[in-house]
């Protein structure tokens, strides 16, 4: 993913709603989110190049979600693919605590990375750029794309203030299309951010005008699918909508399964 907005413990009906856009090159295959053919409680979309996924959640009561992040050129292959670190946890049975503190021997071997990870108690963070560092994510809402974590780029408080209007709004009380459309319309916004509130992640001004707004359109790298995400109290409701270049608009997935 490359912007994820995340409320925790911040609303009466759902412990954990996370709204998320990935960009990707559109020529990278992957699958669009369904059930894992070689994990059967794990539910999300698949990389089919290297493994594992951008963001996943499982009927064990288990979430995790990773971002990339920018500074500067990018670093080439590295011994391990970041989205292996979202099927690991999901899939797995160790808690944030454990997980993190065992891949904090080994997180340089990955690209650069910001994960999020829930296990069904608490949410954590975990990055191993500029140095490793993990911490329990307090309850409120949080934002996460290619920068520090709650880093006020202006895609990042977009997309919080939108996923804050729509908890407060008698919209949050359903999870069909029609309720979701406000998340989904604050993730397809293509606006670019004035040059002045734009980061500086070592890119050049061309590039991080076009990877500003919230929804990156263009012919060969752009937002791939925009998820939203609800956990309940006694199950998910994980609903993702792909796009293909320029933003063509392909199919939607839909899912609510029980927590175990």
């Amino acid at each position: 993913m490359c912007l994820i907005a995340v409320a925790w413990r911040a609303h009466s009906r759902y412990r954990l709603a996370l709204i998320a856009n990935r960009d990707e090159a559109h020529d990278r295959p992957a699958s669009p989110a369904g059930f894992d053919p070689s994990e059967s409680t794990v539910y999300g979309g698949r990389d089919l190049r290297a493994g594992g996924s951008w963001l996943m959640a499982s009927t064990r009561g288990r979430l995790a979600a990773v971002t990339n992040v920018r500074a500067g050129l990018a670093e080439g292959a590295m011994p391990r693919s970041r989205g292996a670190l979202v099927h690991g946890f999901v899939a797995g049975d160790h808690d944030n605590k454990a997980f993190i503190a065992d891949l904090s021997g080994h997180a340089a071997e990955y690209g650069r990375f910001n994960l999020l990870t829930w296990d069904g108690a608490d949410l954590a963070f975990a990055s191993n750029y500029p140095a490793f560092e993990q911490r329990a994510v307090s309850p409120g809402l949080h934002a996460m794309s290619n920068g520090a974590f709650d880093a006020r780029w202006p895609k990042s408080g977009h997309a919080v203030a939108a996923l804050e209007s729509w908890l407060q709004s008698p919209a949050s009380q359903s999870s069909d299309d029609a309720a979701l459309a406000p998340l989904f319309e604050a993730l397809a916004d293509t606006t670019p951010a004035p040059d002045a509130a734009l980061p500086d992640t070592g890119v050049g001004l061309e590039l991080e005008r076009r990877l500003s707004p919230p929804f990156v359109r263009g012919p060969n790298y752009g937002t791939r699918c925009s998820t939203v995400v609800l956990v309940e109290d006694d199950g998910i409701t994980f609903v993702e909508q792909s796009f293909g270049p320029d933003g063509l608009r392909l199919g939607r997935t839909r899912a609510r399964f029980a927590i175990d």
